[in-house]
């Protein structure tokens, strides 16, 4: 059972700042020149709280203190900064519980098409993959969970959401929300905030605080399986923060049944039972959510492409020698992407200091290669990437790959390829999307793909909707 609840979010006054100056992409997107330029955009940017500048004589949140010492890092005063703006009433918390329509107008990138995301920002209920109502599809790593646990304890506030996919053939979410016409037909009331980002994306936010309508979107969510589309950290890292305050409040993790004592709806209204809505049995229970239909147009999936550098006397004539035991491989004038996208099936592109090579896999030698894992994991590209060449052929365990950070994770092709000529990375792999269809397979049957196996295009941005803790 996927429980979800309304929320009294903080949300920042539009008459005190521009909003288009304090939101920003996800804190793992936000590369040193964008959080310089964030900081520049206003006093009030979200970045400060997300993800702040480390200062000299910064102290280390596990190291001890003598007593009376305060610790100063970006956590404490990433904290401090969210009280300031709390008390100035830069944010301010919404009088009544509510769930936010949210829609983002973009163009597909590389190309003119148009397209429409439409979901809506809830709690969501916090659970073990175990339990089997939230699933995931790629690995983590370790170092970028301890910093968010470490920022989650000190602002006691999720700042950002995590981009969950469901599936609902009948729309009943979007037509709760968005009326039977969509989000700009005539039934569709205006949206509240209207933002367009550094990538021309326009966000939309419409509030939705009637009871009725809460209830009725709740019980249609309550059979859906959940799949995370991004932020598998924060989810990972959210779920360890609910066991370790569930162990200190002596409440149980596990989800609460309804009407028990610890899961008893609030009532905002005269006992109307329509307007009884659930809250979580403890604030950390629960996590800010995007919920967006599989179902539905909209969704973009881009690839993520692998950049290898720092390794020992590489040489691209004997990497062609060692790969070609297990692909066809064809040298290509460049590393464009025509080639790979033009072929049927596995493949990607490798470009070199000395030549650009598309690769094929044999199936016979593959198949034998990866007989410990899944049918349904062997066939896709990434797989047959990080298992057979960074593992078998360059050496780099996913162990490996984790403790030393050879392998850089890039969006754009162009970028990936410069750094290669550049002489700043050893051999660059551009591969070819994950389809939605893959993602839902290996998802559900709960397989796990490496790490950065898909790039969800927009991004939810950061800002919108605070969920507070206290």
């Amino acid at each position: 059972m996927a429980r979800l609840y309304p929320f009294r979010a903080l949300r920042y006054d539009p008459a005190r700042v521009n909003m288009e100056d304090v939101v920003t992409q996800p804190y793992d997107k936000i590369t040193p020149a964008m959080q310089q330029r964030y900081y520049e955009a206003s006093p009030y940017n979200l970045i400060r709280v997300i993800l702040g500048k480390h200062e000299p004589g910064d102290t280390d949140p596990q190291d001890f203190l003598p007593a009376g010492e305060q610790a100063h890092n970006v956590y404490t005063r990433a904290a401090e900064t969210l009280r300031e703006w709390r008390r100035d009433r830069i944010l301010a918390e919404e009088s009544e519980p509510a769930v936010y329509g949210y829609s983002q107008t973009y163009e597909v990138p590389g190309t003119s098409e148009t397209r429409e995301r439409r979901g809506f920002i809830a709690l969501g209920h916090l659970y073990d993959y175990a339990d089997k109502v939230v699933y995931r599809h790629e690995q983590t790593f370790p170092k970028h969970k301890s910093d968010r646990l470490a920022l989650f304890k000190a602002t006691r506030a999720y700042c950002e959401q995590i981009y969950m996919l469901y599936s609902d053939p009948a729309f009943t979410a979007e037509k709760l929300i968005f009326g039977a016409s969509g989000p700009n037909g005539p039934d569709t009331a205006p949206a509240d905030l209207a933002i367009t980002d550094e990538y021309n994306v326009v966000h939309r936010v419409w509030k939705i605080s009637d009871p009725s309508i809460i209830n009725l979107l709740l019980t249609a969510m309550a059979d859906k399986k959940l799949i995370i589309a991004d932020g598998h950290h924060r989810y990972e890292t959210s779920v360890a923060y609910a066991k370790e305050r569930s162990a200190q409040l002596k409440l149980p993790f596990k989800q609460p049944i309804p009407g028990d004592e610890h899961g008893s709806p609030s009532v905002i209204a005269d006992g109307d039972t329509r307007s009884m809505l659930p809250t979580p049995a403890f604030p950390e229970a629960a996590m800010m959510m995007t919920f967006v239909n599989m179902d539905a147009p909209g969704i973009t999936i881009l690839p993520t492409h692998r950049v290898v550098h720092g390794l020992p006397s590489f040489s691209s004539p004997d990497f062609v020698t060692k790969a070609s035991a297990y692909f066809n491989v064809k040298e290509l004038d460049s590393p464009a992407l025509t080639a790979l996208n033009a072929t049927q099936g596995t493949a990607f592109l490798a470009a070199t200091g000395d030549g650009n090579y598309l690769l094929t896999p044999k199936p016979d030698v593959i198949a034998q290669a990866l007989k410990g894992i899944s049918p349904r994991q062997a066939q896709l590209d990434v797989v047959q990437l990080h298992s057979i060449i960074l593992d078998k052929l360059l050496g780099l365990d996913q162990d490996t790959i984790t403790r030393l950070g050879n392998v850089r994770y890039i969006r754009e092709a162009s970028e990936a390829t410069a750094l290669v000529t550049s002489g700043d990375a050893d051999i660059a792999f551009l591969i070819k999307p994950i389809t939605l269809d893959q993602l839902r397979d290996i998802s559900l049957s709960g397989d796990v793909m490496p790490q950065k196996s898909t790039d969800f295009y927009p991004k939810l941005l950061s800002g919108l909707a605070i969920y507070a803790l206290d």
